[in-house]
């Protein structure tokens, strides 16, 4: 079988167990909704320098409690069932791209939420709907290599956070950057510079996964 079946199969792996577990994706999209209303009785109408940073904030803590499940919920024999039959890295590719499909379902949805509920300042929907792409596909890549990495500790929530978190300020300040960009607070003329250095820095985390998964995989 080759990886791209693999990739194939896992993916549809990962969709089929996320149906039948319904409540692990309601409790993501309660807790969404949730964080945009309380937003709202916080502070009706905000500017949209307010609004540019609360946006990514619900996003980034959305994205890292949709992705920790990634690796956390396979038990060991499970993992070893895998380690005999597929290759290491069809494993987190599949997972890859199932969180980068999540992730970017739960963007819209906060910005649809957001903008329902305190109006939507999007200028450049273009430019705006790019970074929901790259940005989803930055947490998804990290937190999901973070995953793999807690899923070996007891503690795994304490140690996505220690570890996640500083890997991911790059990728958050490039998205805050071409989302001010996108909503006219800043007038940047080397925004597709930004979103190249943002495919490079997602790349590089990719990379990265890539190259170190297999050492941990059979661990």
């Amino acid at each position: 079988m080759t990886i791209l079946k693999e990739i194939y199969w896992l993916l549809q792996k990962e969709i089929v167990l996320e149906w039948r577990q319904k409540y692990a994706i309601s409790g993501i999209l309660l807790y969404v909704l949730s964080t945009v209303f309380i937003v709202f009785i916080a502070s009706v109408n905000p500017k949209r320098e307010v609004w540019n940073s609360l946006f990514w904030i619900i996003v980034l803590f959305a994205s890292v409690n949709a992705v920790t499940k990634s690796f956390v919920q396979e038990n060991g024999n499970r993992q070893l069932y895998y380690y005999s039959l597929v290759n290491p890295i069809a494993i987190l590719l599949s997972k890859v791209i199932y969180n980068t499909l999540l992730l970017l379902l739960l963007s819209f949805l906060s910005w649809a939420a957001f903008s329902f509920v305190s109006g939507d300042q999007v200028k450049d929907t273009g430019q705006f709907f790019a970074a929901l792409f790259l940005g989803s596909t930055g947490f998804s890549v990290t937190f999901t290599f973070i995953s793999a990495i807690a899923s070996k500790a007891k503690n795994s929530a304490t140690l996505m956070a220690i570890l996640g978190f500083p890997l991911i300020i790059p990728v958050l300040l490039s998205l805050l950057k071409i989302s001010a960009n996108a909503l006219r607070l800043m007038n940047d003329t080397n925004v597709a510079a930004d979103m190249w250095t943002l495919v490079a820095i997602d790349f590089a985390l990719l990379g990265m996964g890539i190259l170190l998964f297999p050492f941990l995989w059979r661990d």
